[in-house]
């Protein structure tokens, strides 16, 4: 996830809270086939040592995009010992699936668990978390499969690269979620544990711009010279500018870097990396023109020739509404309450785009972190570690698999949730 504001970011009391045990605070009111519960709530408690063991290991060894070997490894080792038929290397190096099956036909949930963390601060995502989050809402389900004898399947995505990489992106062009019915994965930030959010994300579109110059000196003869490092400075520059005429609802933003450089030689080499985002990808689309403008206008001025390449376009999350209402019944029924405004609203993930294939649902959850402490900090990444985060991570999971539950047994709703999902379709194919 790149960036955005916490979870409970409309009160800064919420999110100055210490890392301290809060008692649930759910409601109470009735939800659909408690016994499925009391399963789910019964295998998730049973697996929490292992569970929390699991989130220490990977947090302890955090390792970058398309780099998480070790976790690739210690994942799959983990679920082939709890008996899952797993599938390692899946479509990428470090990606892997793991399924299970039961009686005869039925529906297959889909559950994602992310592994990738950040450059210089670690698990600052908590995708630790997220790791045995999926792990844990799988298993979850397996066991009601089991036990309840239902019809069913269950598929669980290790997917790498949220950080940066559009992993799922790959994976969905690579056919690993033509399978699923739905998909159902959660994300934490900073917030009161026991809370929940079902806020949307923002799409984003990533540009690699490469500026190529001349060399000379710079005190002896610098007009010999073509400066690509002048050229990147002008490109941000010229963002700048352009951010008063976007809307406000827009974010650019990105680095420079180089090679080779020093100060008595003019670069003839520079690059940057910008991410372009908007609520919607219709609004990205809009925007990313005026973005590359800049970048054309720089080289023009500098001399420098340049290449733009666009890739990795990020859609926003289209949470599925029926899904999303099940969620909530069952999370502030057991555990706190439910916002649709914050979460992770103003990031981005990878899994956007899987909502626009099949209906998913991707919720956040609070954990505590002390001021200034959100997203993509080392002050998270602490946090993700901490006690108040492994029960949080508990708590969403087993409402997220009380979602799936209910998609694996009942045919009306499981309806609700395809036809839910068209309508967005046709939504989105009208903005367009």
């Amino acid at each position: 996830m790149c960036g955005g504001p916490t979870l409970a970011a409309q009160t800064s009391d919420l999110w100055r809270i210490e890392q301290e045990d809060i008692l649930p605070q759910g409601t109470g009111n009735p939800i659909y086939k408690p016994d499925i519960f009391e399963t789910i709530v019964s295998s998730i408690e049973g697996l929490s040592d292992k569970l929390r063991a699991l989130s220490l290991d990977i947090h302890a060894h955090p390792e970058l995009k398309y780099e998480e070997f070790r976790t690739h490894d210690v994942l799959t080792h983990f679920l082939e010992n709890e008996g899952w038929e797993v599938t390692r290397h899946h479509h990428l190096q470090t990606a892997w699936v793991a399924k299970f099956h039961h009686g005869s036909g039925g529906r297959t949930i889909g559950v994602n668990s992310e592994m990738d963390a950040l450059p210089g601060v670690g698990h600052a995502c908590g995708h630790n978390l997220i790791a045995i989050a999926g792990v844990a809402v799988a298993s979850a389900l397996r066991e009601v499969l089991k036990k309840h004898n239902i019809n069913g399947s269950i598929v669980l995505l290790g997917t790498p690269a949220e950080e940066g990489g559009g992993g799922k992106v790959q994976l969905l062009d690579a056919g690993a979620y033509n399978e699923m019915d739905i998909c159902l994965m959660c994300h934490p930030a900073p917030g009161p544990p026991h809370s929940g959010s079902l806020s949307a994300s923002l799409a984003l579109s990533r540009t690699e711009v490469q500026y190529y110059g001349h060399t000379a000196h710079a005190a002896l003869s610098p007009w010999e010279g073509r400066n690509a490092l002048d050229a990147a400075v002008s490109a941000y520059t010229n963002i700048s500018l352009l951010r008063q005429q976007l809307k406000p609802t827009n974010r650019v933003h990105g680095i420079i870097e180089g090679k080779d450089w020093a100060p008595n030689i003019i670069p003839d080499y520079s690059k940057m990396v910008s991410y372009v985002r908007g609520l919607s990808r219709v609004d990205v689309e809009a925007a990313v023109p005026r973005v590359h403008a800049c970048f054309e206008a720089a080289a023009k001025a500098t001399g420098c020739e340049v290449n733009i390449r666009e890739y990795d376009k990020i859609l926003e999350i289209r949470q599925n509404k029926a899904l999303g209402e099940e969620f909530a019944d069952v999370f502030s029924s057991n555990f706190g309450p439910i916002d649709y405004v914050w979460g992770i609203s103003s990031a981005s993930t990878d899994f956007g785009n899987v909502t626009y294939a099949l209906p998913s649902l991707h919720p956040g959850f609070g954990i505590p972190t002390v001021p200034n402490g959100g997203n993509h900090t080392r002050q998270f990444a602490e946090s993700a570690k901490g006690i108040p985060a492994h029960k949080a991570c508990l708590n969403v999971s087993k409402a997220l698999a009380a979602v799936g539950a209910r998609v694996l047994t009942d045919d009306e709703y499981f309806a609700k949730v395809v036809n839910t999902f068209e309508e967005d379709k046709m939504a989105r194919e009208k903005a367009t």
